[in-house]
């Protein structure tokens, strides 16, 4: 995260005697990327974060891959995977994959595990309901609409919120996730004509205390999956301070960058993963040249796919393709792709556009995950040779 936070209890200088009440040491635990090299927080414990009673190797239900074969275009209705799970963590809907991402669905109506994804950052979208995220950062609550970026090795609990289940969209990287480098300055300040800001994010505001021994938490790391028990329950943190921890974003925040004729991708751009971005497409007045074709142009990304998540309002190039609330398209490079026929036309004159739309494109190809089998709309790959 670009701005250092303070939370809680912590003592004038880092490594130095910071005693509890009873006279005993605090533990410290740094938490920090690229071997004490990169962003890190220091976390106070009232126990040691290292002591644990058991460890046994855990079996997550199985994710499968295959190829896009044949190579076209698809389109998948993650509503249509209503009832398939209820738990945040283990019941998530894999569509799709390569070595770089994974990308879930879920719609959540109980709490999930104490859980550590040691392989890399996630990046949750919360398309309805209410998420609380528990960690020993603190708590973090998330609306529909909000981003919520987990650091790697993070602990934490994800808590469905609101009388109705929590629909989500989980982004799981095999690395870092962040705001893209050109928006910050050398020391990591958002820069003026970044689309969003330090005052648009939120992170934890006081620290989390849970009392509790023999604790179980399910890691995920690049050898497989372990469940620990610890001796004591990891959120007993009294103070932290540094620059990683989790933290929430706004789609709805996200200030979107117009101009003349159509923008490409990039000015939608939101974050950075290891060979993927993430976009955010939101609701905004378009070109404004007295030609101008507010749709995009037909266009091959050469390198990259490009999976589109709609999360509410129109999207008029798509219009009479079946999208609705939920859709997932998938444009994979090798094939070129564009409106559908007529949606040029419809659009000249529009001044704005009511949609909003969650982008991922990789840079290496995705495959085809178990649950997408069961959501494809098989007639997508046609719609643009309707006459």
């Amino acid at each position: 995260m670009p701005y250092y936070r303070r939370v809680g209890d912590v003592p004038r200088k880092r490594h130095t005697q910071f005693r509890q009440p009873d006279g005993s040491l605090y533990a410290e635990e740094l938490v920090g990327q690229e071997g004490f090299s990169s962003d890190s927080s220091l976390l106070y414990h009232r126990y040691a974060p290292t002591a644990i009673v058991a460890a046994e190797e855990f079996r997550p239900p199985a994710v499968t891959r295959t190829p896009n074969l044949p190579l076209k275009p698809r389109h998948l209705r993650t509503h249509k995977l209503d009832g398939t799970g209820a738990d945040p963590v283990l019941d998530r809907q894999y569509l799709l994959a390569n070595d770089d991402v994974r990308i879930g669905y879920v719609l959540a109506d109980r709490p999930g595990p104490l859980y550590r994804n040691a392989t890399g950052d996630e990046c949750l979208y919360v398309e309805s309901g209410g998420l609380r995220v528990e960690s020993p950062f603190g708590v973090l609550e998330a609306v529909a609409g909000d981003y919520v970026i987990v650091p790697t090795s993070t602990i934490h609990r994800l808590v469905p919120t609101g009388a109705d289940p929590t629909r989500l969209l989980a982004i799981e990287a095999t690395g870092h996730i962040g705001p893209p480098k050109r928006y910050l300055s050398v020391r990591g300040q958002f820069l003026e004509h970044s689309p969003y800001c330090e005052r648009d994010v939120r992170g934890p505001e006081a620290p989390w205390q849970v009392d509790a021994t023999d604790v179980e938490v399910l890691v995920r790391h690049r050898r497989g999956w372990t469940r620990y028990v610890y001796a004591n329950h990891p959120f007993d943190v009294v103070g932290w301070d540094g620059h990683l921890y989790p933290w929430a974003f706004s789609i709805h925040d996200f200030e979107p960058i117009t101009g003349r004729i159509h923008q490409p991708p990039p000015v939608h751009q939101t974050f950075q993963g290891p060979n993927f971005v993430i976009c955010s497409f939101v609701p905004r007045k378009v070109d404004y040249h007295p030609d101008a074709i507010p749709v995009p142009y037909n266009h091959h990304n050469v390198d990259s796919d490009e999976m589109l998540f709609y999360t509410g309002g129109n999207y008029e190039a798509r219009r009479g393709s079946g999208i609705e609330q939920g859709s997932i398209s998938l444009h994979p490079s090798g094939f070129t792709h564009g409106p559908q026929p007529g949606a040029a036309e419809r659009a000249i004159g529009v001044d704005y556009f009511d949609e909003l739309a969650v982008m991922v494109d990789t840079f290496r190809p995705l495959d085809l995950c178990g649950a997408a089998t069961t959501c494809e709309d098989d007639a997508y790959a046609w719609t643009w040779a309707r006459r």
